[in-house]
């Protein structure tokens, strides 16, 4: 494979994670969760051939319980 082609690839794989990181903020601030330090994680872009990934990042004891919450009311049905 070509460097400009590398290149391409590497783009299209970050921009996924970007994408991924945008929809999880919006699908959880849906629910009333904001994890703060969700992101895509800067040390994983950094090779020449990166392999990004989610920074799920750390949260309070209150976001974690909203979390839980969130996924109860999905896994019971009553968050559809």
């Amino acid at each position: 494979m070509e460097a400009t082609e590398r290149r391409r690839v590497a783009a299209k794989r970050v921009r996924a994670a970007e994408d991924a990181v945008e929809q999880l903020k919006e699908g959880l601030a849906g629910r009333g969760v904001t994890l703060p330090s969700l992101r895509v994680d800067p040390v994983s872009c950094a090779d020449n051939e990166p392999t990004p990934l989610v920074d799920l990042g750390r949260c309070n004891i209150d976001t974690a319980l909203r979390l839980c919450e969130v996924l109860a009311e999905k896994e019971s049905g009553h968050g559809e």
